[in-house]
């Protein structure tokens, strides 16, 4: 089938706009591997992954997918797939070593040549900055709790504009700031695998300030055709049941999960019950006067990352909790249906709810689903073909309620599926896989999963096909 075809197919039964963008996205700690090279530096990743006990298997990301020495291979998938654009991220330790001062030429090589090889092949650069590889050097100095890591990254923010400015009119300041500061600091499963509720509270709220800064230093160097965004875990967050109890407990999770980042970026100030919850925690000094106005700086778009819901009630959490002020009353329960690999329930549900309670909250601020997967238990069989069926109906169902969200009114701009490679998947090392393409490790081999063929029809017929 020819992408005319495709386009003109009369199965196409949900058509997305024109325009609408089309993408994949990566983690450069995730995929890049050549940790060491070039200048490049131990970020709180390369060190937490050495710890004994921290990553299934004791993996770590020196080799990863290889991406630094394997990009044009990758940049070549891409085009074949068809995506209109790429989203990947930054590695800061590759950049700017210390996370102070000038920035080291061969980094910023690496990401000018990727920017070129996209441009060249039709595909948009769509850059991250953060996506949680602070260099060492900056946690040894105090992190994110510490307020002066926000300035650092506005530095970076700057530095990394003059670089790919001509090249990238796209940025994203931060992704997923709520796992930077919770997993990280709250309950420790993701580096710097520090476990104290103070420092997570203290490091969400450097991290919204980092985001303006950020975003004040990228509108500073760029042209004023930029797009700078911010790419949130917002959480799907349901009450077991409507008694008092248990609405109060996701409303405690709404709080310390999505509106400790909404509030603050949106409208420049705290949630009056979030200060409530944690007072036990802290008094939240830490906030200086003119934050939340600089944390509040104008973006043009928000990106939306979503996997699955909660499932919430009156109870307790395991301790450490990275739920800070509300352990003591919430629990967890598991969601009713299908579950990944990663133990995660499969609900495209909660995805339209997301978005239609943003289309609601923040009336004209675009949306973008900038991740979106599933990890299986992929193989190659016998005659080297990978078959995840299990994948594709996952996609199909959270693109078709990213459609209903449009036909209801969200303002969706574009949808980034996660992944576009097999890679290092955090603290589970090498044990889950969530790209389109799968990646033999051992020999670096990547072979096109059917999921990424199907994808790859989706993109060319601008919508999906009757099931």
């Amino acid at each position: 089938m020819t992408a005319l075809d495709a386009r003109t197919d009369p199965t196409t039964t949900l058509r997305f706009p024109e325009g609408f963008r089309w993408g994949t996205a990566t983690a450069a700690y995730q995929i890049e591997g050549a940790a060491a090279e070039d200048g490049r530096t131990p970020s709180i990743w390369d060190t937490f992954s050495r710890t004994p006990g921290k990553v299934r298997n004791g993996d770590t990301g020196d080799i990863a997918a290889d991406h630094y020495h394997r990009l044009d291979e990758d940049v070549a998938l891409m085009r074949r797939l068809g995506v209109t654009d790429y989203r990947f991220s930054i590695a800061w330790p590759r950049v700017q070593p210390t996370g102070r001062g000038p920035a080291v030429r061969k980094g910023l090589d690496f990401y000018r040549r990727l920017a070129d090889s996209l441009l060249e092949a039709g595909i948009r650069p769509v850059a991250t900055l953060y996506h949680w590889d602070l260099p060492q050097e900056l946690e040894d100095a105090g992190g994110w709790p510490h307020r002066e890591t926000a300035y650092r990254f506005a530095e970076y923010a700057g530095i990394m504009a003059d670089a790919l400015g001509d090249r990238v009119a796209t940025w994203t300041t931060l992704n997923e700031p709520w796992c930077a500061a919770f997993l990280g600091y709250g309950n420790g499963v993701h580096a710097p695998g520090r476990t104290d509720d103070l420092a997570a509270l203290r490091a969400a709220h450097h991290l919204n300030l980092a985001h303006g800064l950020g975003a004040r230093a990228l509108r500073g160097a760029l042209p004023g055709s930029a797009e700078v965004s911010l790419t949130l875990n917002l959480h799907a967050v349901r009450a077991l049941t409507q008694s008092p109890g248990d609405l109060d407990a996701a409303r405690r999770i709404d709080a310390v999960g999505n509106r400790i980042f909404l509030d603050p970026v949106f409208h420049g100030r705290l949630p009056e019950d979030l200060v409530r919850d944690t007072a036990s925690v802290t008094d939240w000094s830490f906030v200086q006067d003119g934050d939340l106005e600089a944390a509040a700086a104008p973006i043009d778009s928000l990106g939306i990352n979503y996997y699955s819901p909660s499932v919430v009630a009156a109870g307790s959490s395991e301790s450490p909790s990275p739920w800070a002020g509300a352990e003591r009353h919430v629990r967890f329960l598991p969601a009713p249906g299908p579950r990944t690999a990663m133990d995660w329930p499969v609900d495209a549900d909660g995805l339209h709810e997301l978005l239609t309670r943003l289309r609601d909250e923040l009336p004209g601020v675009p949306l973008v689903i900038t991740e979106n997967g599933a990890a299986y238990d992929d193989y190659a069989d016998p005659s080297g073909n990978v078959k995840d069926p299990e994948r594709v109906a996952y996609l199909h169902a959270h693109l078709a309620a990213v459609h209903r969200a449009l036909a209801d009114g969200a303002d969706v701009r574009g949808y980034f599926l996660w992944s576009l490679l097999d890679n290092f998947e955090w603290a589970y090392g090498y044990s889950k896989r969530f790209g389109i393409v799968h990646v033999d490790f051992a020999t670096q081999r990547r072979t096109l999963k059917d999921s990424a063929r199907w994808y790859a029809e989706v993109i060319a017929r601008g919508g999906l096909a009757e099931e």
